[in-house]
C-alpha cells in the first residue's frame, strides 16, 4: 500500500509538472507543483499548492467572514479612509521604503502576455529547459528559477499588518529589423494611424505596457530586466502615492528611455493619462484593484480598458473570498462587506471568480482565464499553516466591439 501511495504521489508531481512545461495549453491551476500528499510532512516546505478544501473548511471560513464583519466601522471614519487614501499609502512606503515586498520574478512564468513575442518564444525556450531539469531531478519539486512568488499576502502575515494566447496583441517580432510583424489587418491599420499627440513619453514604442499600482517597483524591475534589450517595447507604471513613484524613480535600474513612472489617481476620471487611449499592449492589474472601493472598481476598470489596443489583455491578480488575511481581521475593521481595512489605514477587498467575471466582461473584455488559486503556506519556525486564497485573470480586448455583455473566450 505505501508504495502505491508513493507511486500515485511521483506521477501526480511528474503530471503536474509535464502540464506546466506545455507551451500550448494552460494549466488548470497556476503556478507551482508541490503537492501535500502527506499531512505529517506539512512544514517540510513553506507553500504547499494546489489545495482542495472540504465543505467544513468552505463553512468554518464563511462562519469566520461573517464573524468578523459583524461590527463595521463608523461612516465618517470610512469617509475617511476614502478620503485620505493616498495619504496612507504614502505613508506605508515613507515607513517601508522598497523594503517590503518582494520582486515579482514569478510574472513571466504566469502572465507570459506581457511580453512581446519575440522575447517571450526566448523566455520559453528557458522555462522548457528549467522544466526539463526538474523532470529529470528527484522528486524534490521546487520552483527552480522563480523565488519570492507570493510576496503580498506572505509579506502582510509574517509582519502583522493585517488586523486581523500565446500572444493575442497580434505581434510577431522580426529579429533582424526589430519591427512589429502583424497578420492582423485591424490591428496594423491601429498601429500605423498617427497619434493626435505629437509626442509623449514611449511615443517611439511599437509595444507598451502599463503597470496599475506600481508601488516600489516590485513588479516594474523584473519587467524592465527583460524588456530594456528589447527593440521597441515601453514600460508605464503609475501609483497614486507619490512616495512609491518618489522610489522608483530613484531606483539605479530606472531609466526613462524605456520606462515612464507618474502619479495618478486611477479612480479620478477627468485625469487624463500621459498618452492617447488605445496604444497599450499589456495592462497588469496586480494587487491594486483590492484596495480601492468597491463602488469604484467598475468605473476604473471600464477605463483601463479603453486604454488597450484592439488584441490587447488586462492581466489581473488579487486577493479572493476567505483568503487567511480576511479571516484575521477583527471585529471593527470592516467597511462594508468582504472590504476591510488594516491597521494603518490601507484596505483591501476580497474577490470571488464571478465578481472578477462580471466586472471584466462588463467592460468589455473577453475572459481568456479567470481561475481561484488556493495554497497552503507554513511558517516552519512557528508551526503556523495559513490557507491563502488569490483569483487569477487574463482578459482581452476584442478586435470588434462584443455583441452582448457576457463575453466567453474563443476554444
Amino acid at each position: 500500500m505505501n508504495v502505491i501511495k508513493r507511486l500515485s504521489a511521483s506521477y501526480l508531481r511528474k503530471s503536474k509538472m509535464q502540464q506546466r512545461c506545455q507551451s500550448n495549453r494552460r494549466p488548470t491551476a497556476p503556478l507551482g507543483s508541490r503537492i501535500l500528499t502527506d499531512p505529517t510532512k506539512v512544514f517540510e516546505h513553506n507553500m504547499w499548492d494546489h489545495m482542495q478544501w472540504s465543505q467544513e473548511e468552505e463553512e468554518r471560513a464563511r462562519e469566520k467572514a461573517t464573524e468578523n464583519s459583524l461590527v463595521r466601522v463608523q461612516p465618517e471614519d470610512q469617509d475617511k479612509y476614502e478620503r485620505e487614501a493616498s495619504k496612507y499609502w504614502n505613508e506605508f512606503y515613507k515607513t517601508h521604503k522598497n523594503n517590503f515586498f518582494k520582486d515579482r520574478n514569478w510574472l513571466f512564468l504566469e502572465f507570459p502576455e506581457i511580453l512581446p513575442k519575440g522575447r517571450k518564444d526566448q523566455m520559453n525556450k528557458e522555462e522548457k529547459y528549467c522544466c526539463h531539469v526538474k523532470l529529470n531531478a528527484t522528486n524534490n519539486c521546487t520552483n527552480v528559477g522563480f523565488p519570492a512568488m507570493f510576496e503580498e499576502g506572505e509579506d502582510y502575515c509574517q509582519n502583522n499588518l493585517v488586523d486581523g494566447l500565446t500572444s493575442v496583441q497580434g505581434h510577431a517580432y522580426n529579429k533582424s529589423q526589430a519591427e512589429p510583424v502583424t497578420d492582423n489587418k485591424h490591428v496594423k491599420n491601429c498601429e500605423q494611424e498617427p497619434v493626435k499627440q505629437e509626442s509623449f513619453p514611449g511615443s517611439g514604442a511599437t509595444y507598451r505596457i502599463l503597470e496599475v499600482g506600481c508601488g516600489a517597483g516590485n513588479s516594474a524591475f523584473p519587467i524592465l530586466k527583460v524588456i530594456c534589450n528589447t527593440p521597441g517595447a515601453f514600460l508605464y507604471c503609475c501609483d497614486f502615492a507619490l512616495g512609491a513613484v518618489e522610489l522608483v524613480k530613484s531606483h539605479l535600474s530606472y531609466n526613462s528611455a524605456w520606462c515612464s513612472a507618474f502619479v495618478h489617481d486611477v479612480c479620478d476620471d477627468s485625469l487624463p493619462y500621459p498618452f492617447p487611449d488605445e496604444i497599450l499592449d499589456v495592462i497588469l492589474l496586480v494587487f491594486v484593484l483590492s484596495a480601492i472601493h468597491p463602488d469604484r472598481m467598475q468605473g476604473v476598470v471600464s477605463r483601463l480598458t479603453k486604454l488597450l489596443k484592439p488584441g490587447g489583455m488586462l492581466l489581473f491578480r488579487d486577493y479572493g473570498r476567505y483568503d487567511t488575511s480576511q479571516l484575521r481581521f477583527k471585529k471593527g475593521c470592516c467597511l462594508s462587506e468582504n472590504f476591510y481595512v488594516r491597521g494603518d489605514g490601507t484596505r483591501v477587498y476580497f474577490f470571488t471568480e464571478d465578481e472578477v467575471h462580471n466586472m471584466f466582461t462588463l467592460a468589455g473584455l473577453v475572459e481568456v482565464q479567470n481561475l481561484v488559486d488556493r495554497r497552503l503556506q507554513v511558517n516552519r519556525k512557528k508551526k503556523v499553516k495559513m490557507q491563502r486564497v488569490w483569483i487569477q485573470g487574463k482578459f482581452q480586448k476584442p478586435f470588434q466591439p462584443p455583441q452582448n455583455s457576457r463575453q466567453s473566450a474563443p476554444s
